[in-house]
C-alpha cells in the first residue's frame, strides 16, 4: 500500500470482513465514481446521466466543503462517503445547527453477488466513522422523502426523523442521531438480530448426555439431603459402610421407585450424601436419576398444590439448565479462583442459597436471555435508561447526595447531556424528568408494552443505553460497574420469577431506602466495636421509583405488577479495599468446582494457617459482628453468602461488608426512637423467634455447610468446628459483661433450635414465599434441631471461673478420637 492509500478508518465486521476507508483521491477515482453514480439505482445523488467532467466537477466543488472517502471491503471498491459541516451547507437554514453536527451522506457500489447484511455493515462503519471524532455528538440526515431504503436503515441506526424541509433539489426529511441514540439502536439491533433466528446450537451446547446426568446427579442428591433436612422425607437405614458412613434407601411413589445411596449425617441433622453412590430402581430394573421425575414421585410427600406444580418444575429444569451450563462452560478450577478477581470469582459461583433445591428458576428467561443476563455467563451488560416524569416518580437519596451529584458520578456530563439533549429534542423540559436506569429485560418483556400508555404520554421517554458495561451479580437483578467499579452498584426491577418470588422492587420500598441505609450506617459506623472488626454496610444511597397510575389505584401493594420500575445505587467495595486486599462474595465459601473440588480449603491452604486459625478469622469478621448487632443493637441482617462481601488478604478474611440493605434488615425493638422513615424496620417478635436470626441464617443457613466443607476438604473435625464457632460467642459473652441479661434472654446455647423450613415455603408458595409485610406469619417450623455449641455451655461454665477464653476452651474440647456429633446422630436414625 502506497501513503496515498493510508487507511483513515477500518472496522472489522465478522460476518462480512475487513471494511476500510481512504480519503477520495479524484484523478484515479473518478472512473469508479463516474460508474457508481449514474446509474438508476442512484438518482437520488442527483448526478444520473452526468458526463465524467460533469462528475469531475460536482466532486471539485464538493471536496471543498466535505471530507470525501472511499470505501473498501477487502481490496474492492464498496462504498462512497461523505461527512461535512452542516452549518455550510443548505439544511442550516431549516435548524439551529451546533458545532458538535456532522453531516453524512453515503453511497453503496451497484450490487454484484449479493452478500446478505453488506449494505447494514457499510452503514454503520460510517456511523463508527463519523463518531470516531470525539468532537462530533450528533449526525445530521436530509435525505429526500422518496428514499424509503435509506429511511428503513437511519431509524433503525438510531435517527430521530424531526420533520419535512425543502432543499434546492427535493423535499427531504430532515432527521438527528446523538452518540447514545446510536449505542442504543445498536444494542436493539444486535438483540433484535439474534430474535430473527431461534438461539440454535449455541444455546443447548451444554446439555449433552454426561453433563445434564451430572446435574441430575447432584440436584437429586441436593434434594433428598435438604428435604430430608426439612422432615419432608424419610430416609431408612438400609445397611452399614465403613466408619461414620451408611447405606440408605428412599421409597416414593408406589413404592415400587426406590433410591438408594451412602450418606454420613452430621451436626443440624445435615444429611452430606455422596452423589456418586445414589442409584434408582423401578420395580427391581436400574433408572435414570432425574430430579424431574424425583419432584413428581415426591410430590404427596412434598404436598404441592396441582397448579403451582407446573411451575416448580419448570424452576427445576432451569436450575438443572444451568447447573449444566456451569459444568460444561465453567472455566475456573476452585484452584484458580483462590488468586481470582472479585467479578471472575463472582461469575464462577454454583451455589448462592444451598438450601435451596429450585434455586436458579428464572421464569421469564428465554435461552437468549440466559446467555445475555445470567449471573454465571458473565456478559457485558448496558443499562437501559429511562426519563420519567417526576408527576410520577420519587426519588432519594442519602443525605450526602443530591440527585445531581449521582447522575454525574454515574453517567458522566457527555452521556448527561446526550440524555437532556433527547428530552429536548422532543421539546420536553429535562427539569420535568427524573433519569433511572432500567435492566434491559425488562425494558423489552414489561416496560415498553405494559406501560405504553406512560410512553404515548411521555411521562416515560426512552433515553437510550448508557455507556457502562455492567456484570450480573449472584442476585441477578444487581449489576456491578466493570467499566469503573468505583462506582455504584445498580439494583434494578426485574419481573423475573426466582426462587419463590418475582424480583420487582416496590416504590414504596424505594422511598425510605437511602434513610434506612443513612440510620444504620450511622449506627455501625459510630459502634467502637463494629470499628474493630472492620465491618460496615454497602448503603443503598439512592432510589427511584415510578408509580404506574393504573396499577396504583387497582392492586394491592404487594402486586408484582406495582414492583416493575425502580431502581436503587448500592455503594462499591472495591473504593474502601486498602493495598493488599482484595474482595469476594462470601457464598465462594460454599463453591464447588465442575471437579467437586471446594475452594475454601483452597484458600485455607494458600493462606498457610491451618483450618482452626482461618476459622477463627473468618468468624470475627462474620459472626462475632452479627452478635453485636444483635445483642446490642436488636438488629439483625439477612446474612446468607449473597448478602455477605468478604475483604480477604493474604487469602484470609479480614473484614466483612454486609449488602442489601433496606428490604432485608430489621430492628428487633418495636419502641425504638427512630426517624419516621426508618420506622417500618422495627418490629415486634417474640422472644422465641429472636435468636432464630442467629440460628437460622448463620448455622443452619451458612455454617452448616462450612462445616461440611472443611471437614472433607481439610480434615477439619465437625466437633472442633462447632467449639470453634461456640468460643466466638463466649468470647463476646465474656466481652460484654453489660449486656448479660440480654445474652440470657436470647440464650444461643439453647439445646434446641427452632427447624426453619426453606423450601417448605416455596413448595408451598413459589409465586410468593413470604408477606414481606408481616415476614413471621409465613414462617414454616418443622419441630426442632440439636443445638452443635450446646453441649458447649456447661463446660464454658465452669471453665469460666478460670476466665479461661471461649477461644482456648474450644481447643481444649477437640478430644482425639471422641465421636463427632453427626456420627451419634447418624445411630438414631431409623
Amino acid at each position: 500500500m502506497s501513503a496515498r492509500d493510508a487507511v483513515a478508518f477500518e472496522h472489522e465486521i465478522p460476518s462480512i470482513g475487513r471494511l476500510w476507508l481512504r480519503r477520495l483521491e479524484l484523478s484515479r477515482d473518478l472512473p469508479i465514481i463516474h460508474d457508481w453514480v449514474r446509474r438508476d439505482y442512484a438518482r437520488y445523488w442527483g448526478l444520473v446521466g452526468k458526463s465524467l467532467d460533469q462528475v469531475a466537477a460536482a466532486y471539485t466543488e464538493i471536496e471543498r466543503r466535505a471530507d470525501v472517502y472511499l470505501g473498501f471491503c477487502g481490496d474492492q471498491p464498496a462504498f462512497l462517503v461523505e461527512s461535512y459541516d452542516p452549518r455550510d451547507d443548505a439544511v442550516a437554514a431549516h435548524y439551529a445547527a451546533a458545532p458538535g453536527d456532522r453531516g453524512m451522506h453515503v453511497l453503496v457500489a451497484p450490487a454484484g453477488a449479493p452478500i446478505a447484511g453488506f449494505t447494514w455493515a457499510v452503514f454503520t462503519t460510517v456511523m463508527e466513522l463519523v463518531f470516531s471524532d470525539p468532537s462530533i455528538q450528533r449526525i445530521v440526515v436530509e435525505p429526500d422523502v422518496r428514499n424509503h431504503r435509506i429511511h428503513a436503515l437511519n431509524r433503525r441506526a438510531g435517527f430521530h426523523y424531526h420533520k419535512l424541509v425543502e432543499l434546492p433539489h427535493k423535499t427531504a426529511h430532515l432527521a438527528f442521531c446523538t452518540r447514545a441514540d446510536y449505542r442504543a439502536a445498536r444494542a436493539r439491533d444486535q438483540a433484535t438480530a439474534s430474535d430473527r433466528l431461534p438461539s440454535g446450537p449455541t444455546a443447548i451446547a451444554h446439555l449433552e448426555p454426561d453433563v445434564w446426568a451430572a446435574a441430575n446427579r447432584a440436584l437429586v442428591g441436593k434434594a433428598i439431603s435438604e428435604f430430608t433436612h426439612e422432615q419432608l422425607i424419610r430416609p431408612i437405614r438400609h445397611g452399614h459402610d465403613d466408619g461414620e458412613w451408611s447405606w440408605f434407601q428412599l421409597a416414593v411413589g408406589d413404592a415400587d421407585t426406590i433410591y438408594r445411596f451412602r450418606a454420613r449425617i452430621l451436626s443440624l441433622d445435615h444429611w452430606d450424601i455422596d452423589a456418586a453412590s445414589l442409584t434408582k430402581l423401578v420395580a427391581g430394573a436400574p433408572a435414570a436419576i432425574d430430579a424431574l421425575a424425583l419432584i413428581i414421585e415426591l410430590r404427596d410427600p412434598l404436598a404441592i398444590d396441582p397448579a403451582k406444580l407446573p411451575v416448580y418444575l419448570e424452576e427445576i429444569a432451569s436450575t438443572l439448565y444451568g447447573a449444566a451450563y456451569k459444568r460444561a462452560f465453567q472455566r475456573h478450577t476452585a484452584g484458580d479462583l483462590v488468586h481470582a478477581g472479585f467479578q471472575d470469582i463472582e461469575a464462577a459461583m454454583t451455589e448462592g442459597h444451598p438450601a435451596f433445591v429450585a434455586n436458579s428458576g428464572r421464569v421469564g428467561f428465554d435461552a437468549r436471555d440466559y446467555l445475555a443476563y445470567a449471573p454465571e455467563a458473565g456478559a457485558p451488560v448496558k443499562l437501559v435508561w429511562l426519563a420519567a416524569h417526576r408527576r410520577n416518580t420519587e426519588f432519594t437519596a442519602a443525605a450526602d447526595l443530591s440527585y445531581d451529584e449521582l447522575l454525574r458520578q454515574e453517567l458522566g456530563a457527555e452521556t448527561l447531556a446526550a440524555f437532556r439533549g433527547e428530552l429536548l429534542r422532543q421539546a420536553l423540559a429535562p427539569d420535568d424528568y427524573i433519569f433511572m436506569p432500567v435492566h434491559p429485560w425488562q425494558w423489552d418483556n414489561r416496560l415498553a408494552m405494559v406501560f405504553a400508555p406512560d410512553l404515548a404520554a411521555r411521562d416515560l421517554v426512552f433515553l437510550g443505553t448508557g455507556p457502562d458495561s455492567y456484570q450480573a451479580q449472584q442476585s441477578i437483578r444487581t449489576f456491578f460497574n466493570r467499566s469503573h467499579p468505583t462506582r455504584r452498584y445498580v439494583k434494578t426491577a426485574l419481573s423475573v420469577l426466582n426462587m419463590g418470588f418475582m424480583r420487582g422492587l416496590s416504590a414504596d420500598y424505594m422511598r425510605n431506602t437511602p434513610p434506612i441505609n443513612d440510620w444504620i450506617h450511622e449506627l455501625v459506623a459510630g459502634d467502637a466495636y463494629l470499628a474493630r472488626h472492620g465491618f460496615g454496610i454497602l448503603r443503598e444511597v439512592a432510589a427511584v421509583g415510578y408509580r404506574n397510575r393504573y396499577f396504583e389505584a387497582a392492586l394491592p401493594k404487594q402486586s408484582p405488577y406495582r414492583k416493575m420500575l425502580a431502581a436503587l445505587w448500592r455503594e462499591s467495595p472495591v473504593p474502601r479495599l486498602a493495598p493488599g486486599e482484595r474482595v469476594m462474595t462470601m457464598a465462594a465459601l460454599l463453591h464447588r468446582d465442575r471437579d467437586g473440588v471446594a475452594l475454601l480449603p483452597q484458600l485455607v491452604r494458600a493462606s498457610g494457617l491451618s483450618p482452626d486459625a482461618w476459622l477463627r478469622r473468618y468468624l470475627a469478621c462474620y459472626l462475632a459482628p452479627l452478635l453485636h448487632c444483635f445483642y446490642r443493637h436488636d438488629l439483625v441482617f439477612m446474612p446468607h453468602g449473597e448478602n455477605v462481601i468478604l475483604v480477604l488478604e493474604d487469602h484470609v478474611p479480614v473484614r466483612a461488608f454486609m449488602k442489601d440493605i433496606a428490604e432485608e434488615v430489621a430492628v428487633l425493638d418495636p419502641t425504638r426512637v427512630v426517624p419516621d422513615a426508618v420506622r417500618r424496620i422495627c418490629v415486634s417478635v417474640p422472644d422465641a423467634v429472636r435468636p432464630l436470626s442467629v440460628f437460622t441464617d448463620v448455622f443452619d443457613g451458612i455454617l452448616r455447610y462450612v462445616s461440611q466443607i472443611l471437614r472433607a476438604g481439610a480434615g477439619y473435625p465437625e466437633r472442633q468446628f462447632w467449639a470453634t464457632v461456640a468460643a466466638c460467642v463466649l468470647d463476646y459473652r465474656r466481652e460484654h459483661p453489660e449486656l448479660a441479661a440480654k445474652i440470657a434472654r436470647d440464650d444461643l446455647f439453647a439445646p434446641e433450635l427452632a427447624r426453619v423450613c426453606l423450601n417448605r415455603l416455596q413448595l408451598r408458595n413459589n409465586l410468593q414465599m413470604v408477606d414481606l409485610t408481616d415476614p413471621l406469619s409465613s414462617m414454616l417450623v418443622s419441630g426442632t434441631l440439636h443445638n452443635p455449641i450446646a453441649e458447649f455451655a456447661e463446660r464454658a461454665t465452669s471453665e469460666r471461673a478460670g476466665h479461661l477464653p471461649g477461644s482456648e476452651l474450644a481447643a481444649r474440647l477437640q478430644r482425639v478420637g471422641e465421636p463427632d456429633r453427626g456420627q451419634r446422630l447418624a445411630g438414631e436414625v431409623e
